[in-house]
């Protein structure tokens, strides 16, 4: 049996029981929790090597719990996000607050092993690091798992390109504002809600910004 302890969040008992079954037989100790209340008590008492959260509960949804912990400094742990209603703008917010990984539901059985394993080799990012921030490379295999661009509705694939864009071109012009407005034809005002609209955090401001 592996030392290893696993937390599932989520307010689906079928669910609850069926990863903790695969979990259980890969060695995993498995722990429950039906809702944010039950895995905010349990985070009080222990931390978890990983947690499997679902996103959308009754009582306080798992994004707003992943906020929780994050703002309390007890995101100390890989956070794994699951949904049966994921999107871009979602899997953008949650790893911009601080998860590791995005799980789309129905969750197949080697998909889940593998997201675990990776996510437990790899820990915890830096909590600044972004989706988008990620994607931006040729390579996205091992990233948070979104459905490839081509195949999603224009907005979100559009939002998509956007985050990568966006981020390659900040990451040139050093962070700096104004000149990003002007490379890319923004007025900086809507640069700025653009940015914001990405889940994408500005530099601080340099000494031209703030003329």
């Amino acid at each position: 049996m592996s030392n290893k302890e696993i937390l599932v969040v989520d307010d689906e008992i079928g669910i609850r029981e069926l990863l903790s079954e695969i979990l259980f037989d890969e060695g995993y100790r498995v722990h429950l929790a039906e809702n944010a209340a039950q895995a905010r008590a349990f985070r009080l008492n222990r931390a978890p090597d990983l947690v499997l959260l679902d996103i959308w509960m009754p009582d306080t949804d798992g994004l707003a719990l992943l906020k929780e912990w994050a703002s309390n400094k007890l995101l100390t742990m890989p956070v794994v996000m699951m949904s049966g209603h994921g999107t871009i703008e979602t899997a953008l917010e949650a790893t911009r607050v601080g998860a590791i990984d995005f799980l789309e539901k129905p969750i197949a059985l080697q998909k889940l092993l593998r997201t675990v394993q990776k996510s437990m080799q790899q820990g915890m990012p830096p909590l600044s690091t972004s989706l988008a921030e990620k994607i931006d490379s040729p390579d996205i295999e091992g990233m948070v798992t979104v459905p490839m661009p081509l195949d999603l509705p224009l907005r979100e694939a559009r939002e998509y390109f956007d985050g990568v864009y966006f981020n390659h071109q900040m990451r040139k012009e050093n962070g700096n504002i104004t000149r990003l407005a002007e490379k890319v034809g923004i007025e900086r005002t809507h640069l700025y809600r653009k940015l914001k609209q990405l889940g994408i955090k500005p530099f601080k401001k340099n000494a031209e910004d703030l003329v």
